[in-house]
């Protein structure tokens, strides 16, 4: 049986038209399909389980955008990206490439890093413009930076680049990257270190050799642990795993990236399975073959670690959009909102005491918790210009937390009220970073490519490139359509570059 559920806009694989798409369930999935007058029909897959399609799709949240959008005119997504008056979310998370260069040549790269035939690697002068676009974003400034490429660590002023990215005030800074001149260097991750680097997002593709000999063409793991093992020794203690995750290539390793998180949780500090996008240099015929949809890494996640971790343990991005309310409340001032599509993203947060892995849903009642935390903030008009309203919702909130924590069924290590009053209390600072230290985030990004592509996601998309031009690109957008555009426009040929490819 076929039912239609949403009406999109998608684009064509082929000529990258704008067409209509339709989003229903068949057999228990849901699938995406569209045609073009030129090209022909094409139907994917959207989501293996209609059942967890719809319990995400219960948590839609619709920001307002940015106040100072760099294109002024809205309609004409996604082609005209910058972000634009149609986009409905801040930056959460900004990524600037800084080179295409890179020391592998991976067969899935989306960027397809080193095979141009140009150099693309912006100026100091053009990152600083970049950063500086990005914290002038309004209502809310860009709060995350993350550096990739290509592979970041082939700039030898990338220490530099961390440096200017800290001089910013960007409350977290992260270096996407292979890992490979982290490993033979203790030096370089010093001075990242040094210079404000807070989080290596480290491409790891499992505990064994087999899945590096498909996804990067040789075994890379001793590199990747060598690297972790420097980070941990030169005290950068906050690792990110990255595995992107093919079927039949590393997902009978999900289970095993886990445990191996939980016994590193004093470095690795979360994991971020990205199921493979078909863009860049991935042989797109496979992509039925081995395509990958969140609910089925749910269904890994259970199996392989013995249902320690489950479905019911994940909640989508905007799940958290409470918090915001409630933080804004408190400060009196915007703040950053994870208004993303529910479809794009989850997540969950995992204790572990001796060696056992406590998901956070198995003690709080987070469905409850939010529900009231919401309430609490949008009462913040019958409270506004007195000086106990903070007190008051404040005092509210610690009333309430018993009949949702179940104190029996939480980890003994730690005080889970307190953190949870710090958290909302201070809102993003050192409460944020005590909570972190004692958990390990479990979470997946399923970036689109031509086939799956729903422009109802991009507009509510929160990971954006900056670009030399001026303009704010989401993810999806920019690595499926304006990467090439914008690297072409800014590039150096080779044989005027000089540098190491």
């Amino acid at each position: 049986m076929v039912m239609v559920m949403k009406s999109t806009k998608s684009l064509c694989p082929e000529c990258l038209a704008v067409i209509d798409a339709s989003i229903f369930e068949e057999n228990g999935r849901i699938m995406i399909e569209k045609t073009c007058s030129e090209h022909g029909s094409f139907k994917d897959i959207y989501w293996s389980s209609a059942e967890q399609f719809k319990r995400f799709d219960h948590y839609w949240h619709d920001g307002d955008g940015v106040t100072n959008p760099n294109v002024q005119a809205a309609g004409d997504c996604p082609n005209l990206c910058g972000l634009c008056p149609s986009h409905r979310t801040t930056t959460i998370l900004a990524n600037i490439d800084v080179t295409n260069r890179c020391n592998q040549a991976c067969p899935v790269c989306f960027a397809n890093a080193s095979s141009t035939g140009y150099l693309y690697e912006p100026s100091i002068e053009q990152i600083r413009a970049m950063m500086k676009m990005l914290r002038d974003e309004k209502p809310v400034p860009c709060p995350a930076i993350q550096f990739a490429g290509g592979e970041p660590t082939m700039r030898e002023d990338i220490v530099q680049i961390v440096k200017m990215a800290s001089e910013f005030e960007f409350t977290q800074v992260q270096m996407a990257t292979n890992g490979i001149k982290l490993a033979k260097s203790l030096k370089l991750c010093k001075d990242l270190v040094d210079a404000g680097l807070h989080t290596v997002y480290l491409q790891f593709d499992g505990v064994i050799e087999e899945p590096y000999k498909t996804t990067r063409g040789y075994n890379a793991l001793k590199l990747k642990l060598q690297a972790i093992e420097n980070c941990r020794t030169t005290g950068l203690r906050s690792v990110s795993l990255v595995p992107t995750l093919a079927k039949g290539v590393n997902d009978s390793q999900v289970g095993d990236i886990i445990r191996f998180a939980v016994n590193n949780i004093d470095t690795v500090k979360g994991i971020n399975f990205q199921p493979v996008s078909f863009t860049g240099r991935i042989n797109k015929e496979e992509r039925m073959e081995k395509r990958v949809t969140i609910p089925y890494l749910f269904d890994l996640i259970q199996e392989q670690t013995g249902g320690a971790i489950t479905a019911e343990d994940f909640y989508p991005v905007p799940f958290v959009v409470p918090i915001s309310h409630f933080v804004n409340a408190e400060e009196g001032i915007p703040n950053v909102e994870f208004t993303v599509h529910p479809h794009c993203g989850t997540g969950t947060y995992i204790y572990v005491e001796n060696g056992k892995m406590i998901p956070i849903t198995r003690f709080i009642d987070v469905e409850g918790l939010l529900e009231h935390i919401n309430e609490l903030a949008s009462e913040d008009n019958k409270w506004i210009g007195k000086s106990l309203g903070k007190i008051k919702r404040i005092g509210s909130l610690i009333s309430a937390l018993p009949q949702y924590i179940d104190t029996a069924k939480a980890p003994k290590s730690v005080d889970v009220k307190k953190l949870f009053i710090d958290v909302l209390k201070d809102g993003t600072g050192e409460a944020i970073k005590e909570f972190h230290r004692h958990t390990l985030f479990v979470g997946a990004m399923h970036f689109m490519d031509l086939y799956n592509i729903d422009l109802n996601r991009i507009q509510r998309c929160g990971v954006h490139y900056a670009t030399p031009d001026g303009r704010i690109i989401p993810f999806c957008t920019y690595n499926t359509i304006h990467r090439a555009e914008i690297e072409r426009k800014f590039a150096t040929p080779l044989i005027k570059a000089k540098v190491q490819i």
